[in-house]
């Protein structure tokens, strides 16, 4: 299990915020934590400890007054550490290749592939030419329903009709180089993990997935490492003491193997 640490932005400024409260209208969100810090401190310091497969991810869609404000933090993140990080967030085949150009090792995307509720196969493809498979991340971030996880679009605000299930993850595994996978339901609230989540994603292990979502303590850690086989990646967000949480970054660090 690697640790994949993250630069959420929002508003201009770097945040943990609750996962199912963001909303465009207003560009509204729950907080839990205002960095002080820019971006690209964040990515200097990932660099540092020579941690490698974190997401920046902007919160705040094209249209927003915001916008511009989020990008240019990512932007100066993705320049400090260059190659070291990837960048999710309103990406598109007309805008990839700029981050990547910038410094982005991956793109990561849902809601330019999974449109009007399913995949866009000739949206998918047609990124595909650009990125290469080799720096395309799937985000398959969701949320629950009764009769499992369903990807969720636009910020988290959209259910799509695509189930996570393991003939899902191999069906998109031709195209990707990675998944993501945020257990909306519990981002940003550190009270646990989505467990059957965890189960279901550590059963399939054809390509590396981050799970992100709910980890509030190092039991939360070690038991996604037991229900994940091992296998999932994890990112630790509200609950880090870097954005005003309790778990000390360096202990989460050895926990995952990396040792300073």
């Amino acid at each position: 299990m690697e640790f994949r640490p993250c630069i959420d932005i929002h508003n201009g400024k770097v945040k943990q915020i609750v996962g199912g409260s963001l909303r465009d209208e207003g560009n509204q969100a729950e907080e839990n934590f205002v960095s002080e810090q820019d971006a690209s401190f964040f990515a200097r310091l990932y660099q540092k400890y020579g941690i490698k497969g974190g997401h920046i991810i902007l919160l705040n869609p094209a249209g927003s007054e915001y916008y511009n404000d989020t990008k240019k933090q990512a932007i100066s993140a993705l320049k400090a550490y260059p190659g070291g990080m990837q960048i999710g967030g309103g990406i598109t085949a007309d805008n990839a290749a700029e981050f990547l150009e910038v410094g982005a090792s991956h793109v990561i995307v849902t809601s330019y592939v999974f449109k009007n509720g399913i995949i866009n196969y000739e949206n998918l493809e047609k990124l595909v030419k650009i990125t290469g498979k080799e720096h395309l991340v799937l985000d398959l971030s969701c949320r629950k329903r009764e009769d499992g996880y369903y990807i969720v679009t636009d910020r988290w605000q959209k259910f799509t009709e695509e189930k996570v299930t393991e003939e899902l993850l191999e069906r998109l595994s031709v195209y990707a180089d990675e998944f993501l996978v945020h257990a909306v339901d519990v981002e940003g609230k550190a009270a646990g993990i989505e467990k059957e989540l965890a189960e279901l994603l550590g059963n399939w292990q054809k390509l590396p997935i981050t799970y992100a979502g709910g980890v509030g303590s190092m039991e939360d850690l070690r038991q996604l490492q037991e229900l994940g086989k091992n296998r999932l990646n994890v990112t630790v967000g509200s609950a880090l003491d870097l954005f005003g949480g309790d778990m000390e970054f360096e202990k989460v660090l050895s926990i995952c193997g990396i040792d300073k």
